[in-house]
């Protein structure tokens, strides 16, 4: 019988007890042994997840957003405990990415036929530590976005509070320069966002950055995106959506497995990792092969392809 560790943040997946009860009973129903954990202050959910090897659990499963899904993982890292995703936030990329199931009954009905699937972090040293990444981290327009959207506007909104953001703030959209430096070859690029991917879809299943991108694949990918003012970045958006391989001098793609962003003029930006601001530039990302088993659809479990060469 699989002991497992439900961890749950009440404020991310607007949860209400009937949501939780109803993922408990769900695996219970399966064979499992479940207990419930809440998060009440910032940290708990890595607390809970790297203390769950100590206290005899064998499975962990987080239902809440992205933020919440790397806390777990954070305390997952190096334990070998599995992580089974229900979704509940705001964005839930690490778990569209997977293509997991959305409602949170269905993802937990899933979870009791899953298998592991290993795939790669992004981990960046911040002045507290260590932090993690399992879609993508990056600085400029989109950092400064997340850092603007509040709260409550996320619970109210979900993705639909980022999209307002956004569309107000196109007309202020400027490039700086940095330097973003791949496995050791810098170059310098204006731009008015720098990502660094592990995933290819920034938004499920709409909006990928490549058609080879994998978060299993031992590489992170890095896209630099030139705008400046709303049609600029409309146009750099379309350039995004047509693929690289129609070429554009907006978009820049880079591809290694150490990079480090700095900006050269302005003040410092904030940076994000799977939309939590963590900082401020510059930031350093390094991958971490298959640092962390999720659970999946057996049909998808094996779907990586090994381009670590």
């Amino acid at each position: 019988m699989p002991r497992a560790l439900l961890i749950t943040n009440p404020a991310a997946a607007r949860a209400d007890a009937r949501a939780v009860t109803a993922i408990r009973d769900t695996l219970r129903g399966g064979g499992w042994w479940v207990e419930v954990l809440a998060t009440a202050r910032p940290g708990d959910a890595r607390r809970f997840a790297a203390a769950a090897p100590e206290q005899g659990f064998d499975v962990l499963v987080c239902y809440g957003g992205d933020g919440t899904a790397m806390q777990v993982a954070a305390g997952a890292v190096g334990t070998g405990l599995p992580l089974g995703l229900v979704p509940g936030g705001t964005g839930n990329l690490l778990a569209g990415n997977l293509r997991l199931p959305r409602r949170p009954a269905d993802a937990a009905r899933l979870l009791l036929r899953a298998r592991p699937r290993a795939i790669d972090l992004g981990q960046v040293e911040r002045a507290d530590g260590l932090h993690y990444f399992a879609v993508c981290g990056g600085t400029g327009f989109d950092a400064r976005l997340m850092a603007l959207t509040g709260s409550a506007e996320k619970r109210r909104w979900r993705m639909g509070a980022y999209v307002a953001r956004a569309f107000a703030a196109l007309p202020q959209v400027k490039s700086v320069t940095h330097r973003v430096t791949v496995d050791g070859a810098a170059r310098e690029l204006r731009a008015a966002m720098v990502l660094v991917a592990n995933c290819g879809e920034l938004i499920p299943p709409f909006l990928r950055l490549r058609h080879d991108i994998a978060p299993d694949d031992g590489w992170l990918d890095v896209l630099a995106l030139r705008a400046d003012g709303a049609l600029e970045s409309v146009t750099a958006f379309l350039a995004l959506l047509r693929g690289p391989a129609n070429g554009s001098r907006q978009l820049w793609f880079g591809r290694g497995r150490d990079v480090r962003v700095e900006v050269l003029e302005g003040p410092s930006a904030p940076v994000q990792l799977d939309g939590e601001v963590k900082g401020e530039t510059p930031f350093q990302a390094r991958l971490v092969p298959g640092a962390l088993r999720v659970l999946v659809d057996p049909a998808t479990a094996s779907h990586g392809r090994d381009r670590r060469g």
